[in-house]
């Protein structure tokens, strides 16, 4: 009798382990769930995030609660997210600042490479290496290599460890100028932009939609873009690749994380509505009006690209020996 009532006292308690987990999965979410955007807002992770958490909002039928975070070269947001309370109702917005973070601050609060769980990575978008349109004699990227070569360059970008800066970094490299290219890191893409089209700096491997607007008004004059293939909004500009410098291909990108120790049925919850967020018709038009390649990748391929990333800029961040701003 003792025994029977052990075995059923297991089996009773296996239940009562097992059924609350199912059900919060089903009613997930319980309360708002809040969407850590560790920017500013109007910038481009942030665009992404209200497009994906507004379908996600009307899917869940409660709002999603974008939350900008901005300061510490990211790291302020993220570490708020890392500390959350892992039930799936605390969302976090990276790009590949993040990926560079992990080597560029080896002291931050949180371990990036262990603290989160990637639900999908959302999008991409390429670089352009931009000049002043008046000012700047290259009219393409191999004149723009030979003049680096001959003379110092200011080349701005929107912060240390930024995809710009890292774009920056590999046109350095690929051009052999060396010290002639002249790092001048901004708070953002928008004042270095600027700069580069009041004629203060003399070129920039910005984020394709920061200089969008410069570019069509004609202040400024894109030599390529960094992705593999030619970007729609601007047909006309060629890849690095068709420019002769393949070495210069980098895309920024936006994923979307959680805690690592939600549990998993949340996180597939959380996997299977966001791609159906960033899937929708709608939602992927808006995307790729704002310039980015709608990518909406599963779980596992997301997290598998997430840290190839981490660990491919690592080594540049190393040898080039990028440090954070003091």
């Amino acid at each position: 009798m003792l025994h029977r009532r052990t075995a059923l006292g297991l089996g009773l308690g296996l239940a009562t382990g097992l059924f609350p987990l199912g059900v919060r999965a089903q009613s997930f979410p319980e309360r708002n769930p809040r969407y850590i955007v560790p920017f500013p807002p109007g910038g481009l992770t942030d665009i992404m995030a209200r497009l994906v958490g507004q379908r996600l909002g009307e899917a869940w039928g409660r709002p999603v609660v974008v939350d900008n975070r901005a300061g510490g070269n990211a790291l302020i947001g993220a570490d708020l997210a890392a500390k959350a309370e892992p039930d799936g109702h605390t969302l976090l917005a990276i790009t590949l600042t993040h990926a560079v973070n992990a080597t560029l601050f080896p002291n931050a609060p949180y371990d990036f490479r262990r603290a989160f769980h990637v639900v999908s990575v959302l999008g991409s978008l390429p670089l352009a290496v931009v000049v002043n349109a008046e000012r700047s004699p290259a009219r393409d990227l191999q004149a723009l290599v030979a003049l680096a070569r001959e003379r110092s360059l200011n080349g701005g970008t929107s912060g240390t460890g930024s995809p710009p800066h890292l774009g920056l970094e590999l046109f350095r490299r690929v051009s052999r100028a060396g010290d002639n290219i002249v790092h001048v890191p901004y708070r953002g893409g928008a004042p270095s932009v600027t700069d580069l089209a009041g004629g203060n700096l003399d070129l920039m491997v910005s984020n394709l939609p920061e200089c969008l607007a410069q570019i069509r008004g004609g202040r400024l004059r894109a030599l390529a873009v960094t992705s593999a293939e030619r970007h729609p909004l601007v047909p006309d500009v060629p890849t690095v690749r068709e420019a002769g410098v393949p070495e210069l291909e980098i895309t920024n990108w936006t994923a979307v994380l959680t805690n690592a120790a939600v549990p998993a049925a949340i996180k597939a919850r959380l996997e299977r509505d966001v791609l159906a967020a960033i899937h929708h018709p709608e939602t992927t038009r808006r995307a790729q009006e704002g310039g980015f390649q709608v990518l909406g990748w599963d779980s596992a391929r997301s997290a598998d690209f997430v840290r190839a990333e981490t660990d491919r800029w690592a080594s540049l961040v190393t040898e080039a020996g990028i440090k954070p701003d003091a």
